[in-house]
């Protein structure tokens, strides 16, 4: 895939989070400054709060948020996108086709970030990743199936 810059990557691990051994829910905080492209990526048992209650990203609401959790007996990959909803900025249709563009830079970021756990975990790699759109917009509140973490790497 190759969109990612990994010198452009800020990854910070909560203190309830290891690098050497997975607990679950793993959660993905990832935010970005306009400004510099650097992209952000918190890592924990919950989502890192302090960075998405900044006012400006809580008008832009472009972070993403992800989780690695337990459907069933089998593990997934569940990413959370604000498309419409509250006093945001642009319209549902721009923001789905901006996420639309920008997923597969998020999903390499999460992926390249979380490496470590990945690389000791390789199941994880063939886990299914479901995006889900949220939007008071019926047509662009859904759930997408965006194939699997191995894509990713």
């Amino acid at each position: 895939m190759q969109r990612l810059n990994p010198k452009k990557l800020r990854v910070t691990y909560l203190t309830d989070a290891s690098t050497q051994k997975l607990s679950l829910p793993r959660r993905y905080t990832l935010t970005h400054s306009d400004i510099t492209g650097a992209l952000f990526l918190s890592i924990g048992s919950e989502y890192d709060r302090k960075p998405i209650s900044k006012l400006y990203t809580r008008f832009m609401r472009d972070e993403v948020l992800a989780e690695i959790s337990h459907d069933g007996d089998n593990l997934v990959f569940r990413v959370y996108c604000h498309v419409s909803g509250g006093f945001i900025f642009g319209t549902a249709k721009w923001r789905y086709n901006v996420f639309q563009s920008e997923l597969p830079l998020v999903l390499e970021a999460i992926r390249y970030g979380d490496r470590s756990i990945f690389d000791q975990e390789p199941k994880l790699d063939t886990i299914p990743v479901f995006v889900h759109f949220n939007s008071k917009d019926s047509r662009f509140n859904k759930v997408e199936e965006w194939g699997i973490m191995l894509e990713y790497r």
